[in-house]
């Protein structure tokens, strides 16, 4: 008698797959698929919690990485910003022959027409002598180079200027001869700090009285205004017999189209001769906040690069390790009815949820890392939301990938094998 032939391993497959095609499965709704998928993170919460740790370490490091140079650059950008990187400044040309230009009383209002323009505002010099007293003689030259200038109440504001004592001008005191001095212009006057309560310095403009109600801080932005006497606008036009031409206009604009702005300010503040307007050129601090941005934007692109890649290597190490350990249990549950789609599904939940509950971890112990540190070192906090996002997605994508291939895998495995495997 002749020994029977042993099945192959194709034909035992063969005969499985038609074996399970006469089977009608059993749909699994949707939370039964999730229990199942969940089933190992429950059963195996060490082992869960240690995949996840992978997970977890790179989507922190990309939070942290990106998000502690994002705060240092953004206290960088703001120190350079107050340096004026933002501010022009316009005027005539000095020096001309003839008459001297006049710019359009109206010009500011014009300038502020221009749509990237922030803030505008202007001083105008009113051609008047300031004197400590009238009490004094011809030989005191505390008032000497001193310029006294019609100023508007937004001054402060475009020039970065603040009070060292007392107050600026308020809608009230600039319809009154009131005076508010600049750094220098206070010390060459004798005058300190303006008192509380008591009565206020006055000095004298033009044979005219003034009261000081303020002192301001040297403004580095506007360092010629240190040597000069504010008036307000528009009781130097009553008292000073001041005509309402600005002398300089003080520019701030979106720094994105600051050399825009440049071009076109000459043409709206005195249409008729443009070529007699100076404007200053940017701030070096601009260029200088520009490569700032660009040499921290390479890094942030590569150190996010390379943190990712480390957890995406993590995570595909995690995930395949984890479908080849329960290829028992695979078999185990193919011999009790369960199709190939089910066990695929049930092991790519397994996967995102794994990969979602490590991404969540790690990004919150990012944002709080990236917190305490800014907080620690002064600086604005800047959280990347890019980074944040794109972390957590690009970890439960990775670990859906890494779980694809191995669980396709077993469960195209017969039963008796998968059982069979060590």
């Amino acid at each position: 008698m002749t020994a029977p032939v042993k099945p192959s391993r194709p034909a035992l497959r063969r005969s499985s797959r038609r074996a399970e095609d006469k089977i009608k499965p059993v749909r699994l709704a949707f939370l039964d698929l999730l229990g199942l998928g969940l089933l190992g993170l429950r059963t195996r919460k060490m082992r869960a919690a240690l995949s996840a740790l992978g997970i977890s370490i790179g989507v922190a490091t990309m939070v942290v990485v990106t998000g502690i140079p994002a705060s240092s650059q953004r206290a960088l950008m703001d120190e350079i910003s107050a340096l004026g990187s933002n501010m022009l400044r316009v005027q005539p040309y000095p020096g001309q022959q003839g008459p001297p230009v006049r710019l359009p009383e109206e010009s500011v209002a014009m300038v502020r027409r221009i749509q990237p323009v922030t803030e505008a505002s202007a001083v105008a010099n009113t051609h008047a002598a300031v004197q400590r007293s009238d009490r004094i003689g011809d030989d005191d030259y505390s008032g000497t180079g001193l310029s006294v200038l019609a100023a508007r109440r937004d001054l402060l504001s475009v020039v970065g200027g603040k009070v060292f004592s007392g107050r600026f001008f308020s809608a009230a005191d600039e319809q009154f001869p009131t005076a508010v001095l600049g750094y220098r212009a206070a010390s060459s006057l004798g005058i300190g700090e303006i008192p509380e309560n008591g009565p206020a310095p006055q000095i004298q403009i033009n044979k005219s009285w003034f009261t000081v109600i303020g002192v301001l801080h040297s403004i580095p932005l506007a360092n010629d205004l240190d040597n000069a006497v504010l008036t307000g606008w528009p009781a130097a036009k009553k008292t000073l017999r001041f005509g309402g031409n600005p002398t300089v206009i003080y520019v701030k604009a979106r720094e994105a189209h600051l050399e825009d702005v440049r071009s076109v300010l000459p043409a709206t503040v005195f249409p008729e001769q443009p070529g007699q307007v100076q404007v200053s050129r940017p701030s070096d601090a601009l260029a200088a906040k520009r490569a700032t941005q660009n040499t921290f934007s390479s890094l942030f692109l590569g150190l996010a690069g390379v943190a990712l890649l480390v957890g995406g290597i993590g995570v595909a190490n995690t995930m395949v390790i984890s479908v080849l350990e329960r290829r028992r249990d695979i078999g185990l549950r193919r011999a009790l009815g369960a199709t190939r789609g089910q066990i695929r599904i049930q092991f790519l939940t397994e996967s995102v949820a794994l990969s979602l509950l490590g991404a969540i971890a790690g990004a919150l112990f990012g944002v709080l890392a990236n917190v305490g540190y800014a907080a620690y070192q002064g600086w604005p906090t800047v959280i990347p939301l890019l980074s944040l996002t794109g972390g957590c997605l690009g970890a439960v994508l990775i670990g859906m990938a890494a779980g694809v291939y191995p669980s396709v895998r077993a469960a195209r495995l017969p039963p008796t094998e998968a059982l069979a495997s060590t």
